[in-house]
């Protein structure tokens, strides 16, 4: 005689939870905060100028150097940013760029707030940093090329080197220099990241 007990079969199957389609949208998309990286990179960039600006500012030194064709005799002479037109330069431009990567950072930073007008500022931000790419660019390299000059100086116009005599000041234009490259990589960043995301929102 067949056995009566059957093993029970269940009516419905246990459904398994699907991930809602929006839920799978919003996971394809980057969870990147482009807007915090915005504002992260703008207050480097504002620290990066302001130090360089600070350190090329306080450079100046003085030292005992011999009169030329009289090597007994020596007077005072002092090195100092301002005796160059291309330091000048360079402290104006790293100025600016200081002063606009103030008001850049204030203006992400309402993007994050309130993304009203985030195409408007994106598009500014996109224009604007590339200018500042330009304008840190020159000044380091007009300021880089007085750098050599007093570094290695120039036998061909009769330029002598002065590193080896003010040593400090020459220490202080090279760190200068340095922050100042720095803060140009920042703005050639904040553009790349300005102009991509721009591009995803009028994208999207």
């Amino acid at each position: 005689m067949a056995s009566t007990d059957k093993t029970a079969v269940p009516l419905s199957s246990p459904k398994s939870e699907a991930t809602p389609p929006s839920a799978v949208a919003a996971a394809a998309k980057s969870p990147f905060n482009y807007s915090f990286v915005d504002v992260v990179l703008r207050v480097l960039l504002f620290a990066a100028t302001l130090t360089s600006v600070v350190v090329m500012a306080t450079s100046k030194e003085t030292e005992m150097v011999p009169v030329p064709g009289f090597p007994l005799i020596r007077i005072q002479l002092q090195a100092k940013f301002n005796h160059s037109p291309a330091l000048v330069y360079f402290i104006a431009a790293l100025s600016v760029t200081g002063f606009y990567s103030i008001i850049t950072a204030l203006a992400s930073l309402s993007i994050v707030l309130n993304p009203t007008y985030s195409k408007t500022f994106l598009l500014f931000f996109a224009f604007f940093d590339v200018v500042f790419v330009g304008i840190v660019a020159s000044a380091t390299g007009a300021a880089g090329a007085v750098g050599y000059i007093g570094l290695k100086g120039n036998t061909h116009v009769g330029w002598t080197k002065i590193c080896n005599v003010y040593d400090k000041f020459c220490r202080y234009t090279a760190s200068s220099l340095a922050l100042s490259l720095f803060a140009a990589i920042l703005l050639v960043l904040l553009s790349m990241i300005s102009t991509f995301t721009l591009y995803k929102k009028i994208r999207d």
